[in-house]
């Protein structure tokens, strides 16, 4: 890519910082939606099952949408196709509260995750490339700051569901105040150019087999993550038998130890590697889920869940990282991946409750262990190619320079 070339220390620690501020401002608008899911259903006057239906709208506008970020990319330069991705993101938060009916809020829905996909994957370039001209990982703590975002944006939608504030107001000021957030990080995010010459990217084409494997991996994190917050509180409720608090307090405690230890994360990652980190982070989660399995108490299944989300906390930043690296066309290959974690969230809610019903939440999260177990197997699919001229066999384990 050409573009920005006078890539100062003091620059790039700036690019950085802006593009940590645009995945926040990504997470926040996804916390601010999903804290006032329930007043949309009843705005809307869905049952269960009818906004089952609808949310599974996002996932499917976003794996439609987001094989087009590539071509947006390469049209408009990295920093104008984020600002512009971005901001019909955070815009697109005031389109579900604003249905008064199914069709149009599976409308609005599939609206909000198209711009929430193709801005995923315009973000997640725009940082592997940021990473590479920094020459250390960054990330795991970028995935951090998203995570920030989103407990930042639920944090203030619960307090305007106590205080009772219309859904259609919150979500105008959150989206007009986020807007503005996020235009004015993108100032500062690297302006990086495809080489006119270089040919475009199709508008759809299957991900490279590369990226395929890869989002395997990213599969396995995704539905244990998904898994974990969603049914933790079911599971220490209805299998514990503990108290609403407690059980309540598993998701919280699981969000934020995912927080932490993405934001952690990049020092791990330079340490030891992407393929030892997964690895690592594999093992931890496999043990989190023999505990939450196999000892039926609340103090062993808290800690469970909790190693589940150290365990994966890093593995979707590395999967988006080694995609971009694996192939001629880095955009293409991050919305391969992306696609498949996306399917990976949509479907594990569900999955979680269709095995627990015909046999028991137990059996349910047994899967959970046997796909947490899976990244210690796929781990090495995340490794870094040696920069040319160096051993393969030097850089199995250890991350290649990564060259400007």
């Amino acid at each position: 890519m050409t573009g920005d070339t006078s890539f100062s220390p003091a620059r790039l620690r700036r690019a950085r910082f802006a593009i940590a501020a645009v995945f926040c401002a990504h997470g926040a608008v996804t916390g601010s939606f999903a804290t006032r899911i329930p007043w949309i259903q009843d705005h809307a006057q869905l049952g269960a099952g009818t906004l089952g239906l609808a949310l599974a709208f996002p996932a499917l506008g976003a794996a439609v949408t987001m094989p087009l970020a590539g071509r947006i990319n390469h049209r408009f330069g990295t920093r104008t196709a984020l600002r512009a991705l971005l901001a019909l993101w955070t815009l697109s938060l005031t389109l579900p509260s604003l249905a008064p009916n199914l069709p149009t809020l599976c409308l609005a829905l599939f609206v909000y995750g198209a711009t929430a996909g193709m801005s995923d994957v315009a973000m997640n370039a725009l940082g592997v490339e940021t990473e590479n001209r920094l020459g250390r990982s960054v990330m795991s703590s970028l995935h951090g700051m998203w995570s920030v975002g989103a407990l930042l944006g639920s944090a203030a939608g619960t307090v305007a569901a106590h205080a009772g504030a219309d859904a259609r107001l919150h979500h105008l000021i959150a989206a007009l105040a986020l807007t503005a957030a996020g235009l004015v990080a993108v100032r500062g995010v690297l302006d990086l150019r495809t080489d006119q010459e270089a040919e475009a990217p199709a508008h759809f084409a299957l991900p490279p087999r590369s990226a395929l494997l890869i989002g395997a991996v990213g599969f396995c994190a995704v539905f244990a993550e998904g898994a974990s917050l969603d049914w933790s509180a079911v599971y220490l409720r209805d299998v514990l038998h503990t108290d609403a608090g407690l059980a309540a307090g598993s998701t919280t405690a699981f969000a934020l130890t995912m927080a932490l230890a993405r934001l952690a994360g990049d020092r791990v990652v330079d340490r030891f590697g992407p393929v030892r980190s997964v690895r690592a982070g594999g093992a931890l989660a496999t043990a989190g889920g023999l505990l939450v399995v196999t000892v039926r108490e609340p103090a062993a299944a808290l800690a469970g869940f909790g190693l589940i989300g150290l365990g994966v906390a890093v593995v979707v930043p590395l999967a988006f990282a080694a995609a971009a690296r694996s192939g001629p066309a880095p955009a293409q290959a991050i919305a391969g991946v992306a696609t498949i974690t996306y399917t990976s969230g949509l479907i594990a809610p569900s999955a979680i409750g269709a095995v627990a019903d015909a046999t028991s939440l137990v059996v349910s999260f047994a899967l959970v262990t046997l796909l947490a177990f899976g990244l210690i197997l796929g781990a090495t699919v995340l490794r870094q190619r040696a920069a040319a001229g160096e051993s393969t066999e030097a850089n199995q384990d250890e991350p290649a320079p990564i060259r400007p």
